[in-house]
């Protein structure tokens, strides 16, 4: 996050507002593609996360941190972790720029259930 976001990615806001639409398409998603190595609620232990190192970020965390602006989110969820030095994939290729915004709408709801993102 200190080295700064490159430029392809600078700037960049998420269109997508936290509507239960967008949370619940996010959460999906993330349950999908994010869940096995950051865990459900974002805290670091998915199933996968014991044969990492580093460890997968503790999303919940991250998410709250200032730095942690969407462009620097768009970014590190499309170009993986190589920048970093981590085993995280690039999503760039797997997933829409607008998927990867519905995760960050998600992830900044606070990672809720999918019952909880439903409209009422």
């Amino acid at each position: 996050m200190r080295s700064g976001v490159p430029s392809p990615y600078t700037g960049s806001q998420n269109p997508y507002s936290q509507t239960p639409e967008a949370i619940r398409a996010g959460g999906s998603l993330y349950q999908q593609q994010c869940a096995v190595c950051h865990g459900v609620q974002g805290v670091g232990d998915g199933v996968a996360a014991n044969s990492l190192t580093p460890p997968p970020a503790v999303l919940d965390q991250l998410i709250q941190v200032p730095m942690a602006a969407d462009e620097y989110l768009l970014w590190s969820i499309s170009e993986g972790g190589k920048p970093f030095g981590t085993d995280m994939p690039a999503f760039k290729e797997q997933l829409s720029e607008n998927d990867i915004w519905k995760i960050v709408a998600y992830m900044r709801a606070g990672f809720p259930s999918t019952t909880d993102s439903d409209p009422q």
